[in-house]
């Protein structure tokens, strides 16, 4: 199916057969995941998958219960780093290397990046903001590789950063259960395009 008809497919799913997730088809999603876009290409996520019973008992109450949470594949953290701004060095060395970026203007650029970051609120909002779009490029890659998904913003962060030993650094930006629906999809109501565009201007 063409990308559009596979955005159309994607539903929340939070009812799930048993099936284990194989790793190729877990690694395949995050790569696709990684190609989303970044400011500055800093790539602002990191993920934790849950998958294990031990881990998904522990997450459950965290979770407020929800039983996606349980009956998936795997759960996905989806994390925002606060302190992308790090790999500025390493992501523009690249270029330097490509010959595409010379040494001084990548110099330039990395210390323009360190400056936004001292701005109040920055980091937060850019590890939000671009863990998102790996978020939703994850679940099309899954849908893409025939499991469905849904994304919980619904639980305990501060828990969840205590129970699973998150550094100060990331975001819990949201949880991803993603695996083999079980039952039938219930398409929800979207509002029509001449509600939601606004041609130049309100």
């Amino acid at each position: 199916m063409t990308t559009i008809e596979l955005m159309k497919e994607r539903h929340s799913v939070r009812k799930y057969d048993e099936y284990i997730m194989p790793e190729e088809d877990l690694h395949e999603i995050i790569e696709a995941a990684t190609q989303a876009p970044s400011s500055w290409n800093l790539q602002h996520w990191r993920f934790l998958a849950v998958q294990s019973d031990e881990k998904k008992q522990q997450l459950l109450p965290i979770a407020y219960n929800q039983q996606q949470v349980q009956d998936s594949s795997v759960t996905i953290a989806v994390l925002g780093d606060k302190e992308a701004n790090q790999a500025a060095d390493a992501v523009f060395e690249e270029s330097v290397k490509n010959e595409t970026m010379t040494e001084e203007i990548k110099n330039q650029i990395v210390a323009n990046i360190h400056g936004a970051y001292e701005q109040v609120g920055f980091a937060h909002n850019e590890a939000l903001i671009n863990a998102s779009l790996a978020a939703m490029q994850l679940m099309l890659a899954a849908k893409e590789k025939g499991y469905d998904s849904v994304p919980m913003g619904g639980f305990d962060r501060e828990k969840f950063k205590e129970a699973f030993n998150i550094p100060d650094r990331y975001i819990p930006v949201m949880l991803i259960s993603i695996g083999k629906g079980n039952g039938k999809v219930r398409k929800s109501f979207r509002f029509p395009v001449e509600d939601v565009l606004i041609n130049e201007s309100f």
